[in-house]
């Protein structure tokens, strides 16, 4: 189970996110929804220790993986795996070499570089694209797939680390509708089959609404609302954006997007 208590990062005088606490069980799909600069992409990356805590504790089974360094460290960044918005493919690569990379820490680095895997992490890298119908194209370059097939991939590699928790900071974001639900639903999956937490950051409040089990809004640093997406009323929408959506915040998911 992860636990965050009153975690606080601050730059100079300003507090990215401020005093945030909330515990998160397996098997949850957490939304965290609010306007940019709200600090969502500064809580996920605390949580992989990409950036580290002013002040608070991150704990992970009652372990205190903010306290972690050296290879206890890059330990939790595999157990605590991460997509990103950008995809962080090398597009020169085929597909099934990229989803490799995420077992590269686990390697001797020479073999690694000479492109050389066992052929057990080849057939696992092959079973998690075949997961998200995408094995078909593991020879392809990187570079030839769309942007909804790339972020499959990058889910791909995550997954072959055999995360305990898996966070995705704004995997949506530059995706259409269609490939937007692709990699929703892909999301989806891993939490449901493999009953780890994902922790998801969405600009859209209409995909939070869709796909996620549970909902935390931001503003401002802190967390103004933390529940069930049905309790998101036009009140609570409108704590968390600073602005009147009206309309139950029906028309409100593509204004967000755009914010």
């Amino acid at each position: 189970m992860l636990e965050l208590r009153n975690v606080t990062k601050r730059f100079g005088e300003v507090s990215a996110v401020d005093g945030v606490s909330f515990k998160c069980d397996r098997g949850e799909f957490i939304g965290v929804i609010g306007r940019s600069g709200a600090g969502k992409s500064t809580l996920l990356r605390m949580i992989n220790r990409l950036a580290d805590p002013t002040s608070g504790q991150i704990l992970w089974d009652g372990e205190d993986v903010g306290k972690l360094k050296g290879k206890p460290l890059r330990q939790w960044r595999r157990r605590c795996a991460m997509i990103f918005q950008q995809f962080n493919l090398c597009p020169r690569l085929d597909v099934i070499t990229n989803v490799l990379v995420g077992v590269l820490a686990e390697r001797p680095t020479a073999t690694s570089l000479l492109k050389i895997f066992p052929a057990e992490d080849r057939a696992r890298a092959i079973l998690e694209l075949d997961r998200l119908d995408m094995a078909q194209v593991a020879l392809q370059r990187a570079a030839t797939l769309s942007g909804g097939q790339q972020q499959r991939v990058a889910i791909a590699r995550a997954m072959l680390q055999q995360p305990d928790m898996l966070l995705a900071d704004e995997p949506v974001a530059s995706l259409d509708p269609i490939n937007t639900e692709v990699v929703m639903e892909a999301l989806e999956d891993v939490c449901r089959e493999r009953g780890i937490p994902v922790i998801v950051n969405l600009h859209s409040l209409d995909i939070a609404r869709r796909y996620c089990t549970r909902v935390i809004g931001m503003s401002k640093g802190k967390i103004i609302y933390d529940g069930a997406p049905s309790g998101l009323t036009p009140d609570v929408i409108d704590r968390i954006y600073g602005v009147r959506t009206g309309r139950a915040g029906r028309d409100f998911a593509p204004a967000v997007a755009a914010a």
